[in-house]
């Protein structure tokens, strides 16, 4: 699951960030509501938690235009505005959630938990070929019944490659959907989180899920 958090306060936004990955989810972080819509056009995201005060574009703006492109997409309203009137202004112009800061993040996980159950979804809540098989919403992965013990990053790689099995995914494309990074040839670590990933996917069977494309990249598929 891909959340955008729009908070203008970056230590704010980092906060929010690093605690949604401690729980497998994966979190984006932006700073004005313009650079919301853009991120929004350019990649999917399944929930936004948003700020009402923002540069460039208010929250209200931003809420206003989420809903005219994505009605579906839920949203979370996270602001300082603590007045009943705010709060109802979001609730009625769509947003799913209004949560007043100071916050919990606790609290800010279960709201989100709960709207992503709430959410109409085109796309699974478990992802599996074979015996593999990962479940978004509880964040666990098993094969064989076996469960895997995996890292926030090998979750979300791992999720990756189910969402996309049987194509070959090139080390560039790994290292922008899971790292957020522009992919560098002089490092391995794309190599070295596969070889880790295999090593917990594979090693115990004898039928290999994860395949290497000599010179292009990696696929998860059977063979």
């Amino acid at each position: 699951m891909r959340i955008l958090i729009v908070e203008d306060q970056k230590r704010t936004a980092d906060f929010i960030c690093k605690g949604f990955s401690e729980y497998q989810f994966q979190a984006d972080a932006v700073y004005d509501g313009a650079e919301a819509l853009y991120q929004l056009s350019e990649i999917h995201y399944d929930l936004v938690v948003l700020d009402v005060l923002l540069p460039i574009m208010d929250g209200w703006t931003v809420l206003e235009k989420i809903r005219e492109t994505k009605p579906d997409l839920p949203v979370l309203m996270l602001s300082a505005c603590d007045d009943v009137e705010s709060r109802i202004r979001g609730l009625e112009s769509g947003a799913q959630d209004y949560l007043i800061k100071p916050f919990s993040f606790n609290e800010l996980l279960a709201r989100v938990k709960s709207l992503l159950r709430r959410k109409p979804n085109n796309n699974p809540i478990v992802l599996a070929i074979d015996d593999l098989k990962l479940d978004l919403m509880k964040h666990t992965a098993e094969r064989g019944g076996k469960k895997l013990m995996l890292t926030a990053k090998e979750f979300m790689l791992l999720a990756l490659m189910l969402r996309r099995s049987g194509q070959v995914l090139s080390r560039t494309i790994i290292a922008e959907q899971v790292w957020d990074i522009h992919f560098d040839s002089n490092t391995n670590v794309i190599d070295v989180a596969i070889k880790r990933l295999r090593e917990k996917v594979d090693s115990e069977y004898s039928r290999k899920l994860i395949h290497t494309v000599r010179g292009v990249g990696y696929v998860l598929e059977i063979r």
